[in-house]
């Protein structure tokens, strides 16, 4: 039989027995908190993205640039051969250089004629369309001369003795590429001809026309 001694002493050892577990748990309790945890970082990337521009500029000068982006802004084109007074097996060139504007990307260029317009003397003229080089020397220029010199299949962007309603070759025929930023031009040399069968109906009727050069971006 336990003495009251006894009793107490067992008590007392169940109650440390008790805390021992209690704090066991404890820390067991801890320790799974601590293994659910983790280091967090993180990477970020960003960019900002613009749209560039084609834009293409003309001159009929060869070096004067500028926008004509309308028909109603056409620039003006400098015969050789005041066009007001033309008779029969008269041929007048025209030249009208054409690049990327600075800053622009690189495209093609497409030569379309408009409707002519006038009195009727347009039915009795035709025309041609050469791609002539850039020169240094003496100057760059659009005559019979350098006309002439054009003749290559490549140079041909409309062929002579040509309706003026006619459009040019497409550039996979005959190569018109612009370079980004104003870097090359192509020259456009304009030939058109009353030819010498023209009748006399000709005679005073006028003839205005309108060439678009038109651009895109490759």
């Amino acid at each position: 039989m336990q003495t009251r001694r006894a009793m107490r002493e067992a008590k007392r050892l169940r109650s440390r027995r008790i805390r021992a577990l209690l704090a066991g748990g404890l820390v067991l309790g801890v320790g799974a908190a601590m293994t659910l945890a983790a280091w967090n970082d993180s990477e970020y990337g960003t960019a900002t993205f613009t749209a560039g521009r084609f834009d293409i500029v003309g001159a009929t000068d060869g070096a004067t640039f500028s926008s004509h982006a309308t028909a109603g802004a056409a620039a003006a084109l400098s015969f050789t051969v005041a066009p007001t007074a033309m008779v029969p097996g008269t041929t007048t060139y025209a030249l009208f250089s054409v690049k990327t504007a600075n800053p622009s990307a690189a495209g093609t260029l497409q030569l379309t004629a408009g409707t002519p317009g006038g009195t009727g003397l347009a039915s009795y003229l035709t025309y041609g369309v050469r791609l002539v080089p850039t020169a240094a020397t003496p100057s760059l220029s659009c005559t019979a001369v350098t006309y002439a010199a054009a003749s290559a299949s490549t140079s041909v962007v409309v062929a002579d003795g040509s309706a003026l309603t006619v459009s040019g070759a497409p550039t996979t025929t005959v190569p018109q590429a612009v370079t980004a930023n104003g870097g090359t031009q192509l020259n456009y040399c304009v030939a058109v001809t009353l030819p010498t069968t023209a009748a006399n109906g000709a005679q005073g009727l006028t003839m205005t026309q309108t060439w678009q050069i038109q651009g895109t971006s490759s």
